[in-house]
């Protein structure tokens, strides 16, 4: 019975535990044991939390007696290691944190307890969240499971993996550069990446202060949509709720700073024309001035990662990993003014304005999630299309939608013909998660039909 519980969905989980066909115990102990199985070659889940039987038998009495069991009842969650779960390890992914353990949850892990979910582990992260890779120093590097000499992604890239790997129901990571959209398009599963500010940041590291808080935010990675739209309405502040009628959708393969692959190009092009199957109305259009963004983010988010660094390493810069150095050296030998970062926030305030408004005719984009599928562990540079660019680039497609603050979904849409999986982008008004998730729902059950 194992294998199966842990092929089930979020939602059958509840199910079956609310309907006592199913004992929260066995869930979390099939669980544990396809952990104990697979992890070892892939490195996703690098803490396990001890008590998550004995939280998974409170929930079972407490449904014995006929008590009120939430949204989430029984389900196993792991978060990323950058979230602070109380008196479970939460390291940063540097080996400078390797002993810490907070005395309490950060802000979405208490809400998602309070419905009933389990915590049953941390999972690997880039060091401090700040690179598309998932390594760190302290516990190496996570695998892709399609290929384990190719990279999860990061800096969520546990959560991806132990999500597609059955080792957890839903996954909770963090997104400030496509960090819970990449991973889910590396490794085939969704992945929701929400309005900045609609979750709470209060309890992860770096924290979303001061310019952070423009695109830095928690969410949730899941293997169906349906599990995403539980997991997420349980964390989110507000949801807008709204119906879906044939809105205009625009979708672009080009944003101006990068070409993508052309197995990517046609995973988009297949998307639209899903979308318009449908009954969308959709039309190739791209919108204005994301062109600016991937130098807008590194003017301003860049700068931001400075006093996050500081706080973990000042004084001991030599105990960090290669990537977070080189980010030291970087910020260290750069000539931004003070003037500059500024005029920078104003222009990316103009042209989010310029956006929201453009989105009051095409209320939907598709878009790549990236210019490449899952690369291998420690590349830095790609040839697409008969051009070289660089990561940053690569995944600029992302790193719009933090840049701007809007909400975006990475959902399984093709492989590539060696295997690989990739996702599209599903990108919506500020607050209009609901409307993401109902398009992409949509879709699917049309492709079944």
């Amino acid at each position: 019975m194992s294998k199966e519980l842990t092929k089930l969905f979020a939602a059958e989980i509840v199910r079956l535990v609310r309907e006592k066909k199913v004992s929260p115990v066995e869930v979390i102990t099939a669980h544990l044991k396809r952990i104990e199985k697979i992890n070892p070659s892939l490195n996703a889940i690098v803490t396990l939390a001890p008590n998550a039987v004995e939280r998974a038998k409170e929930i079972e009495a407490q449904i014995m007696r006929g008590d009120a069991c939430g949204s989430l009842c029984g389900v196993p969650v792991t978060t990323k290691d950058t979230i602070a779960t109380k008196d479970l390890r939460t390291t940063f992914g540097s080996k400078r944190m390797s002993d810490n353990i907070p005395n309490e949850d950060a802000d979405v892990v208490s809400l998602l307890k309070k419905e009933g979910a389990i915590v049953i582990g941390k999972t690997n992260t880039a060091e401090l969240a700040m690179s598309l890779d998932c390594e760190n120093p302290l516990f190496g590097r996570t695998n892709n499971p399609h290929d384990l000499t190719k990279t999860s992604g990061g800096s969520s890239g546990g959560d991806a993996v132990a999500v597609a790997e059955n080792m957890t129901s839903i996954g909770i990571g963090s997104d400030l550069m496509g960090s819970i959209r990449v991973p889910s398009h590396f490794c085939g599963v969704y992945g929701l990446k929400p309005t900045s500010g609609n979750v709470s940041m209060r309890g992860h590291f770096p924290n979303a202060q001061g310019v952070y808080s423009l695109g830095s935010v928690i969410g949730p990675i899941a293997k169906s949509i349906d599990d995403l739209q539980m997991a997420f309405s349980v964390m989110a502040i507000g949801n807008r709720q709204s119906a879906i009628g044939n809105q205009k959708i625009a979708f672009y393969t080009d944003n101006g700073i990068a070409p993508v692959s052309s197995e990517i190009k046609q995973a988009v092009l297949s998307a639209a024309k899903d979308f318009s199957n449908a009954g969308f109305v959709v039309e190739e259009k791209c919108p204005p001035s994301i062109e600016r963004s991937a130098e807008l983010w590194q003017r301003l988010f860049l700068r931001g990662a400075l006093t996050p660094l500081n706080e973990i390493y000042y004084g001991h810069e030599e105990e960090a990993g290669d990537t977070v150095r080189a980010i030291f050296r970087r910020l260290k030998t750069s000539e931004q003014s003070l003037d500059d970062f500024l005029n920078a926030w104003n222009e990316r305030d103009k042209l989010r304005e310029q956006l929201i408004e453009w989105m009051s005719e095409y209320q939907l984009i598709l878009a790549p999630v990236g210019s490449v599928p899952a690369f291998e562990h420690g590349a830095r540079k790609f040839d697409v299309e008969g051009q070289t660019i660089n990561q940053t680039q690569a995944f600029s497609y992302c790193q719009t939608w933090n840049v701007f603050g809007f909400p975006a979904l990475s959902m399984p849409m093709s492989k590539t013909k060696e295997g690989l999986p990739i996702g599209i982008q599903i990108i919506g008004r500020p607050f209009c998660e609901d409307e993401i998730l109902k398009a992409a729902l949509r879709i699917k059950k049309t492709k079944l039909s």
